[in-house]
C-alpha cells in the first residue's frame, strides 16, 4: 500500500480489534517520542488491548480507516461521556499508523466522527489530546480548554491538553 492508494473509513468490527490496537501501540510509540519520554511512552502503550475498544455497544461508535485491507486508522467517539453534559460527546481516540501520517487519515476519522455526532443532534466535542497530537486537533477547529495530566499504569503521568469544539449544524 502506498500513500496514493485510496482509503476509506467504516465502522470497526470484532475482527478489527487486533488491528486497531497494533495502530494505536505503534502511534503512540513512534509519534508519542517527540512528545515525552520513553517511560511515559512504556505506560501509554501498556494501557492497549485489543478488548478495550468498544465495538459495537450503544453509545459509541469506532470507525477505522482501511487502505486495501490494513487498518490504517481508527477513531472512537463517546456519544454520551459519563459526567458530560447532555449535548456534549467526547471523541476518545484518533490515532493513524505513522507510515500514513498527514495523508488525510486522521481528518477523514474526525468528519466520520463528528457527522455522527452532528446526526445525534450534539452541540459540542471535548477530548483530551496527548501533546503531539495538539497541532492537529487545533487544525480540526478544536481549542484548548485546561492542561491536565492523565495517569498511566504504573502511576506514570501524562500531561495533555483537554480540548472542545461547538460542532454547526446544517454544514
Amino acid at each position: 500500500m502506498t500513500a496514493t492508494d485510496p482509503f476509506d473509513v467504516r465502522d470497526a468490527t470484532d475482527d478489527d480489534a487486533p488491528a486497531i490496537a497494533a495502530v494505536h501501540a505503534t502511534a503512540a510509540h513512534e509519534l508519542g517520542g517527540s512528545a515525552y519520554d520513553e517511560r511515559q511512552v512504556q505506560a501509554w502503550i501498556s494501557n492497549v488491548h485489543p478488548e478495550r475498544y468498544p465495538i459495537g455497544d450503544p453509545g459509541f461508535r469506532v470507525v477505522v480507516a482501511e487502505r486495501g485491507d490494513e487498518v490504517v486508522g481508527f477513531g472512537l467517539l463517546d456519544l454520551a461521556p459519563n459526567g458530560r453534559d447532555d449535548g456534549v460527546g467526547e471523541i476518545s481516540a484518533v490515532y493513524v499508523h505513522p507510515d500514513h501520517a498527514r495523508e488525510g487519515v486522521g481528518g477523514a476519522i474526525m468528519d466520520a466522527l463528528e457527522g455522527t455526532a452532528r446526526d445525534a443532534g450534539l452541540e459540542a466535542l471535548v477530548l483530551t489530546a496527548s501533546r503531539n497530537a495538539i497541532g492537529f486537533y487545533e487544525r480540526q477547529g478544536y481549542e484548548g480548554v485546561e492542561t491536565v495530566s492523565l495517569e498511566m499504569n504504573q502511576g506514570v503521568p501524562l500531561e495533555c491538553l483537554r480540548m472542545r469544539k461547538r460542532l454547526e449544524h446544517g454544514e
